[in-house]
């Protein structure tokens, strides 16, 4: 299937206004950081030093580990002046310039975003080719950029939009999305974390004697990741298939595991979940694995924070995993929200650009980072996580497939989105409202719709 369309992370906007609205990626702080001399095109400041220029946007992981690394990358590049913009609203503070011709050499802003600003960089093909940072030494290292960033990162939909084989956008800070657990009630029941799905309704069968459901979600929105790591693992090769609204796609025997499975899952769903399943109550439902009332719920890493001060039971302790597979000895897959770093097609000093992105693979910085928080793809990172960070981001370490793909993206459709079809009916469905049947069709018709509507 040709992959010329545009591919964006339609999903992951809905995802990342949804974590905004659960507090976890506000930081508080107060804005842009080191903005340095006013953006005039020129790559020397006054002084006549090279000058790279940086716009970063702040997340909870605040504007200081950019100043820090902009200063790290400084020391080992002598004479070269990083001119940093950090800022909550970074689209607000560095469009006025960019409408003039004045852009950064170095944006950092995931797809995703409301404004939507990345996804217009792409679409009107103003990025500059990255592929050659991958074969870039690390700055003050021996290693290649390449080598040190994790598997899949940097051959997706995400960073190769335009499927010609090339990467435009570099992976930066991720979370793996899965199946959190409390592992000390594993532990207590001498139960195993199922590998397959049969495993899975076999544990939900013994955990109902005991009054604990097997499943549980905080809204039917978080369904997004847990769909794409399904349908990666149901469809194989035809994934790219599903991704693109194939004709005929959702009547194949693929399509029917994973609705099968999403048949069965509702019936071992908390049955009080979707009246919960909002942004004022989604958190009830979070507790509910805390307080040992149900098993297994899908979520990011952001829970741990988000439940921090919130009551459990006596030895609670976190548990993460990928989906179980579909079949015996088939993968496991956890998908991954993560954001991008890129080179708008009108940055003067693009070559000191480059070596700025390859700088933030090294491990000075990976090292400023990760003291935030903010983890990268990269290889070895995890045995210099500790706590509950090590369990969470060590499961690619442990088999898991990382998924890092999403739907294409279409035009706007009158009464159909992504989150409509593929996500919202979880909660019909587990409340009887809804047949798996009502759902096949209403995938069935709305897969013709994307297709139709798909950007060109």
């Amino acid at each position: 299937m040709k992959m010329k369309k545009l591919l964006s992370l339609v999903l992951a906007g809905a995802m990342i206004l949804g974590l905004a609205a659960c507090g976890s990626k506000d930081s508080g702080s107060d804005g842009k950081a080191n903005a340095g001399s006013e953006a005039d095109g020129s790559s020397e400041a006054d002084g006549g030093s090279e000058v790279v220029k940086v716009a970063a946007v702040e997340t909870a992981y605040g504007p200081q580990i950019w100043q820090d690394v902009a200063a790290a990358f400084e020391e080992v590049h002598e004479g070269v002046t990083v001119e940093l913009t950090v800022d909550k609203n970074l689209e607000d503070v560095i469009s006025p310039d960019m409408k003039a011709g004045n852009y950064p050499d170095v944006i950092m802003r995931a797809v995703g975003a409301e404004s939507g600003m990345t996804e217009t960089f792409i679409k009107d093909n103003n990025l500059v080719d990255l592929t050659d940072v991958l074969d870039m030494t690390v700055p003050g290292e021996e290693t290649t950029v390449g080598e040190k960033i994790l598997g899949g990162f940097t051959d997706n939909t995400i960073t190769n939009p335009y499927g010609d084989g090339k990467t435009y956008l570099m992976p930066m800070f991720y979370s793996p999305c899965g199946l959190f657990y409390n592992a000390a009630l594993f532990e207590e029941k001498g139960w195993t974390v199922p590998a397959t799905w049969d495993e899975m309704w076999e544990l939900g069968d013994k955990a109902k004697e005991e009054g604990i459901a097997l499943f549980t979600y905080p809204t039917a929105g978080y369904f997004d990741a847990f769909l794409y790591a399904l349908m990666h693992e149901a469809f194989g090769d035809k994934f790219e298939s599903v991704l693109n609204y194939e004709e005929g796609i959702w009547e194949t025997p693929e399509a029917d595991v994973v609705f099968g499975i999403l048949d069965k899952l509702a019936d071992y769903t908390e049955v009080t979940t979707p009246a919960n399943a909002n942004d004022d109550n989604f958190q009830k439902n979070q507790q509910l694995i805390l307080d040992n009332k149900a098993l297994f719920m899908p979520n990011g890493n952001w829970v741990i924070g988000e439940m921090a001060e919130a009551p459990r039971a006596e030895g609670f302790q976190w548990g993460f995993t990928a989906l179980p597979a579909v079949k015996d000895g088939g993968e496991r897959a956890s998908y991954a929200w993560f954001e991008q770093v890129w080179m708008p097609g009108g940055a003067v000093n693009q070559d000191l650009g480059k070596e700025f992105i390859a700088f933030l693979y090294s491990d000075k910085a990976a090292e400023i980072f990760a003291s935030a928080g903010a983890v990268q793809p990269i290889a070895g990172m995890t045995d210099k996580l500790e706590g509950d960070n090590k369990i969470y981001y060590s499961i690619y370490d442990t088999g898991a497939i990382a998924v890092l793909d999403a739907f294409a993206a279409t035009e706007s459709i009158e009464g159909v989105t992504i989150r409509g079809t593929f996500c919202d009916p979880i909660n019909s469905l587990v409340t009887g409202d809804k047949t798996i049947d009502d759902w096949k069709a209403q995938i069935i018709k709305d897969n013709d719709s994307f297709r139709a509507a798909l950007k060109q």
